[in-house]
């Protein structure tokens, strides 16, 4: 086996959508799938086994905050990221490029790659694709991405935004092939493109063409849910999706509400990842099959129900009432943020398992009657 091997098992009959299996060498995920974030190399207020046991095939960790602290040769000298943390399952590691975006007060952005302060101690830091490549080989990732540089919604450059679109296509393209070149693991690590192109579906079909140039195991889409709304959202995936290679893994980056995800499933997607589900969880905001409710709230003081009565999470299955969540979080108790994030997790693992059932059955309905939040539209 090569650093990833990707089966397609079933297909829609009615969309893109497609059930499979990835391997890698820590193990193999089914897809569609949802991978928990780990930021810091954990998936916060949750142990590893815990995480596992909610249902998570793979998680992400990032790869800007790990180069930061503690650093990737310290990693690399314990082990590697999957040691150290104690997660034997696949991991995916993203580039940095992603706080190239979130973090624009405190970076410069050329065509070399980055520089910024580092939030952890002010230090001046360069982050260039073959730096990024270096750090994401120390850490040992089953998956990891090239740099790529996203750019702002248009609603956040009213003006210029075209030119800003086109310039962050050059430049994830020219440091893709710097990432190819600097990747020194290819045997055991997957390397995936990221596809930009903002809401301009036009630079989306070019930046298709000169990424999926290139033979690699898997291919993302980028730059979206960074402000433009759920309806560009929606309209750039189900464009962009059907170009990328259909037997190769489709990952849609940082895309986590049911509605969306499940449109890009029908669109041919194969990967998500949100931080939604525990940091949703750290401030009380649970997820159910109707929508999220708010546990601070007054009307929750004496409920007797757990989150969700069809849940089979800890909290659930454990007997948590909602009006005891809620106490948890009022009296500042640690117990409310891990219940209500394990809680989160498995929400979107089941929400995962049964689109994979409704792909293998050809049932979409399945999803109307379980998942109402998810605004089922469909045959």
């Amino acid at each position: 086996m090569g650093s990833l091997t990707f089966e397609i098992k079933a297909g829609s009959a009615a969309g893109g959508a497609r059930l499979g299996r990835v391997a890698t060498a820590h193990g193999g995920f089914d897809t569609p799938a949802f991978m928990p974030v780990g930021t810091q190399a954990t998936v916060k207020g949750l142990q590893a086994d815990l995480v596992a046991s909610l249902g998570a095939q793979i998680i992400l960790a990032n790869t800007y905050h790990l180069m930061l602290r503690p650093g990737a040769q310290l990693i690399m000298q314990l082990g590697g990221l999957h040691k150290w943390m104690r997660w034997n399952r696949p991991i995916l590691t993203d580039s940095g490029g992603y706080q190239v975006f979130s973090l624009a007060d405190i970076n410069t952005v050329g065509d070399e790659g980055v520089n910024f302060r580092s939030h952890v101690d002010g230090a001046l830091v360069d982050l260039t694709p073959a730096r990024s490549i270096e750090v994401q080989n120390q850490l040992g990732a089953d998956i990891i991405m090239a740099m790529d540089d996203c750019p702002p919604a248009s609603v956040d450059q009213p003006t210029g935004y075209a030119a800003r679109v086109e310039q962050a296509c050059e430049r994830s393209v020219r440091w893709l092939e710097q990432c190819i070149q600097a990747h020194q693991r290819r045997s055991d690590q997957a390397l995936f493109g990221i596809v930009q192109g903002g809401t301009d579906l036009d630079q989306r079909r070019r930046c298709v063409e000169l990424v999926c140039s290139h033979d690699l195991p898997g291919f993302a889409i980028g730059g979206v849910a960074v402000g433009e709304g759920p309806q560009q959202l929606r309209q750039v995936v189900e464009f962009t999706a059907p170009l990328l290679p259909a037997d190769r893994p489709r990952y849609l980056m940082g895309v986590g509400y049911e509605r969306d995800i499940l449109a890009a499933v029908r669109a041919g997607v194969d990967m998500f990842d949100c931080v939604l589900p525990t940091r949703n969880g750290r401030t009380a905001n649970a997820f159910t099959p109707t929508g999220q409710i708010r546990l601070r709230n007054s009307a929750f003081a004496a409920d007797p129900q757990p989150i969700d009565p069809d849940c089979d999470c800890p909290s659930c299955a454990g007997g948590y009432s909602r009006s005891y969540l809620r106490h948890l979080f009022m009296a500042g108790e640690m117990l409310g943020p891990i219940l209500v994030s394990a809680h989160n997790i498995r929400h979107f693992e089941r929400f995962l398992l049964d689109i994979r059932i409704a792909i293998a059955h050809n049932d979409w309905p399945l999803i109307g009657r379980r998942w109402p939040v998810a605004t089922y539209e469909g045959p």
